[in-house]
């Protein structure tokens, strides 16, 4: 049987540089967990546009269409500020997840013991804190019409268009409701069905299909801007939370502050099965492309292994293995190394970005022994 296969898509700014420690982890279990993929390369954002003309071509969407998993670092950079919106970084990773059909973003939001004094809160309000949110990813506001900037008499006016089907509501939902099974089992879904009449349509069909099929779930609705809230002020109330598109966005970002750096978080975008059963899928950090530090070894390529380890877990069927490279990684944490951003404690010296991966690949090593 071949291999699984695995595109690698570095983008901009810090991408490449976080998606070099990948590739190490990944050599690793070839050589060390009889693991191995094929992988291939090719461009996507920035990089993209400045070698096709276009954020991403055709043969690179052909090609992620047929990767059983596609792993991306970050897009963007100050200069391509003045290309037209159909041509900016950030189109190719929308593009990714529309023609892929990634409708469930998996954020997990989780604070490691090492680094609760990181997080903006008190630590005993952070510290365990391991929450999941769901966000509907193709469908919502991002993509509805009519959209555009129109003139209307003397004045512009800008149109985007929130707009869900039953079917893009549900089955997003289902994919909540299964994770919560394989976690505490408790799912609270957040809209706003007060002021809006998708939010309405969401509650509805989220209760319909938890009384139908998931019963033995707990389910709780919530205004997404109480959810907000709670999340800054007991995030560990929440096991899985659903959302859409927009509040997704916001509160899924809001949630990776929680555990001290959006450096340290992953994510999951997963899509239908396809025909060996592996979920279409879309990995990346949650981080930009940081621009400002890009090239000078001081990002922390974390959030992008642990995108791997989600990989694993998701695409390949081997949570073992992620559990694996997840415990090496806290492991690292727990023996005081840190990237600059993450770098609290006076007079402590960060490690650079391939400092932080030999590190991470010296701990799944040792736990062979």
């Amino acid at each position: 049987m071949s291999n699984p296969s695995l595109l690698i898509l570095p983008g901009d700014g810090i991408g490449p540089e976080v998606m070099t420690e990948v590739r190490k982890v990944i050599d690793w279990y070839g050589a060390n967990r009889g693991l191995s993929f094929d992988v291939s390369e090719d461009l996507v954002g920035g990089a993209a546009y400045d070698a096709h003309g276009a954020p991403l071509s055709d043969e690179t969407m052909a090609r992620a269409q047929d990767a059983d998993a596609v792993l991306l670092g970050a897009v963007g950079g100050p200069q391509y500020d003045v290309l037209d919106f159909s041509l900016k970084p950030e189109r190719g990773l929308l593009r990714l997840r529309k023609e892929m059909d990634l409708f469930a973003n998996l954020r997990p939001a989780q604070c490691f013991d090492a680094l609760a004094d990181f997080s903006s809160l008190k630590a005993d309000v952070v510290g365990g804190l391991d929450i999941m949110i769901v966000r509907e990813l193709t469908s919502g506001v991002y993509f509805g019409e009519p959209r555009g900037i129109h003139k209307e008499g003397n004045e512009r006016v800008g149109i985007n268009t929130q707009r869900y089907t039953e079917s893009e509501i549900a089955r997003v939902a289902r994919s909540a409701f299964e994770l919560a099974r394989k976690r505490d089992n408790r799912v609270c879904s957040m809209e706003k069905a007060n002021v809006m009449e998708s939010g309405v349509l969401w509650r509805d069909v989220v209760t319909e299909i938890h009384a139908a099929e998931y019963s033995d779930v707990e389910l709780s609705h919530m205004y997404a801007d109480a959810g907000a809230m709670q999340l800054t002020r007991w995030p560990k109330q929440f096991d899985v939370i659903v959302t859409d598109n927009l509040f997704g966005d916001l509160l899924s970002d809001l949630a990776a502050m929680l555990t001290g750096s959006l450096g340290m978080l992953p994510s999951a975008s997963l899509g239908a099965p396809m025909a060996n059963g592996r979920p279409k899928a879309l990995y990346e950090p949650v981080h930009g492309s940081a621009p400002d530090i890009a090239g000078q070894g001081k990002a922390n390529p974390i959030a992008c292994i642990l995108s791997f380890a989600m990989a694993l877990r998701y695409s390949f069927d081997q949570g073992e293995e992620a559990t694996r490279l997840e415990d090496a990684v806290e492991a690292v944490l727990a023996d005081g190394l840190r990237t600059a951003d993450l770098i609290g404690e006076e007079g402590r010296a960060p490690v650079s970005t391939s400092e932080m991966g030999d590190a991470v690949l010296a701990k799944l090593t040792s736990s062979l022994s």
